[in-house]
C-alpha cells in the first residue's frame, strides 16, 4: 500500500475528492468506532502542522502518542528507521512524520507496515499544506482554472512553494513566482516576476517567510526586504478587489507582510489553519481505509447540513 508522501501519485479526481471531503467535514461529526492510535514524529519545530494533526486525530476519536527527538534514543545513535519501527511495534496505527531530509521516506517506504503521512520533507514536499491551500482557494473561487496564483518569498528553500506550484498548475491555475533574485529556484519552470507586478495580477497571493534555518550563510537577509519584496500597505491597495492573501506561517510580520495585513479583509491566513484540520482528517481517514486498518462500518458520520458520505468520497478514484 502507498504511504501519503506526495500528491504526484494521486489522480486529479482523488485530489479533488480530498478537498471535497475536507469541506464536508466542516459540517459534520466523523469519528471511528474502533480505538486507533496515531504517533506524531516531528524532527523539526512545528506549531500549526503538528497541532493541526493532533486536533484532526482527536476529532476522529483517535488516541495520540507524541515524540521528542531531544529526549529520544536518537541522541544515543538510533537510526530514523529503528525509531519509526519502534512506534509500529508498540501498536501505532498511523505515523505522521516531519523530517529535515528531502528523501527520508526512502529509508522507510517498504519496511513500515502502517500508513505514513508526510508532515514535511526538507525543502521538497509538504502535501497536506498544499492540499489545505488548495482547499482554501477552492472554497473562495469554486474552481482553479485560469486563476493567477503568485507564490512570493524564499522560493528556493520552501517545500510549500515546490508542492503548491506543482499542484495548483496541475489543477489549472496559472502559477507565478516572486521574491529576491537570490531566492529564485532555477529548477522551477514558472515565470519569475517582480512584486509590484505580482500584486496587480494575482487572484491569489501566497507569501512565504525567509527560511533562515536553511541558509548556509548568516548574512542579514531581512534588511530592506519588506520594501523591496514584501507585501506593504501600498502594494496591498493595488491588489484586485477579489484577490486573497495566503501564508502557510509562521509569519514574520513586517518582513514578507505588513503586520496589519495579516488579518485584513483579503487575508485568509487563519482560515487556512482551520482548513488544515479538516484536510488532515480527510487524509487520515482515506489512508486508514485504504490500508484496511478501519472499514466503512467502523466510521460514524453525523450530518448537520447534509452532503456526501465521506466513505463514498474515499472510494472514488
Amino acid at each position: 500500500m502507498e504511504h501519503f508522501y506526495s500528491l504526484e501519485s494521486l489522480s486529479e479526481i482523488e485530489i479533488m475528492n480530498l478537498i471535497t471531503m475536507s469541506h464536508e467535514l466542516r459540517h459534520k461529526t466523523c469519528t471511528f468506532h474502533t480505538p486507533l492510535v496515531a504517533a506524531n514524529l516531528f524532527f523539526e519545530p512545528s506549531t500549526r502542522t503538528k497541532n493541526s494533526f493532533l486536533m484532526a486525530e482527536k476529532k476522529l476519536g483517535m488516541e495520540t502518542v507524541d515524540f521528542s527527538p531531544e529526549t529520544s534514543s536518537m541522541k544515543k545513535g538510533e537510526s530514523l528507521y529503528d525509531t519509526v519501527k519502534t512506534f509500529e511495534a508498540i501498536g501505532a496505527n498511523a505515523l505522521v512524520i516531519r523530517h529535515e531530509a528531502d528523501d527520508w521516506l526512502n529509508e522507510l517506504e517498504h519496511q513500515i507496515n502502517i500508513p505514513i503521512i508526510n508532515a514535511g520533507a526538507g525543502k521538497r514536499e509538504h502535501p497536506t499544506q498544499c492540499l489545505l491551500d488548495a482547499a482554501t482557494i477552492h472554497h473562495e473561487f469554486k474552481h482553479f482554472k485560469g486563476l493567477k496564483v503568485v507564490i512570493a518569498g524564499d522560493i528556493k528553500h520552501s517545500r510549500v512553494a515546490h508542492s503548491n506550484a506543482a499542484l495548483l498548475s496541475r489543477l489549472g491555475a496559472e502559477v507565478y513566482l516572486s521574491g529576491a533574485p537570490s531566492y529564485k529556484d532555477e529548477h522551477m519552470q514558472f515565470p519569475f516576476i517582480r512584486m509590484d507586478e505580482a500584486v496587480e495580477m494575482a487572484d491569489v497571493l501566497m507569501l512565504l517567510r525567509i527560511q533562515h534555518e536553511r541558509h548556509a550563510d548568516q548574512v542579514d537577509q531581512v534588511k530592506d526586504y519588506h520594501e523591496k519584496y514584501g507585501l506593504t500597505l501600498a502594494r496591498e491597495k493595488r491588489m484586485k478587489d477579489h484577490a486573497i492573501i495566503l501564508h502557510p506561517a509562521p509569519i514574520n510580520r513586517g518582513v514578507e507582510i505588513a503586520s496589519s495585513l495579516v488579518e485584513c479583509e483579503k487575508s485568509r491566513i487563519f482560515e487556512q489553519m482551520t482548513n488544515g484540520v479538516y484536510v488532515r482528517m480527510a487524509v487520515l481517514t482515506k489512508k486508514l481505509l485504504q490500508w484496511g486498518i478501519i472499514h466503512e462500518n467502523q466510521i460514524n458520520e453525523c450530518f448537520t447540513t447534509g452532503g456526501q458520505p465521506i466513505t463514498a468520497l474515499c472510494r472514488a478514484h
